[in-house]
């Protein structure tokens, strides 16, 4: 479970890699099931653990079917 919320839709989507590009494909596939996993970034509005509201760089995977798994701040923006 993240440490975050996220308040507000992601917006500024772009797919960072498919198919064999995905690193964690096996672990992913394991976990959630088979599906064409894409890793994807955007930036949304999101609650930190300690109240603090800011924007944000958000990483994550996603299959059709499965939906949005494992998201992860990688960057906080303002």
């Amino acid at each position: 479970m993240p440490d975050f919320a996220i308040l507000s839709e992601i917006r500024d989507v772009e797919t960072i890699a498919t198919g064999r590009g995905v690193t964690i494909r096996a672990r992913l596939e394991r976990v959630y099931g088979r599906g064409r996993w894409r890793k994807m970034k955007g930036i949304a509005t999101v609650r930190l653990a300690d109240g603090t509201v800011c924007e944000a760089e958000l990483h994550w995977y996603e299959a059709h079917g499965i939906g949005r798994r494992d998201f992860k701040i990688k960057r906080v923006l303002r």
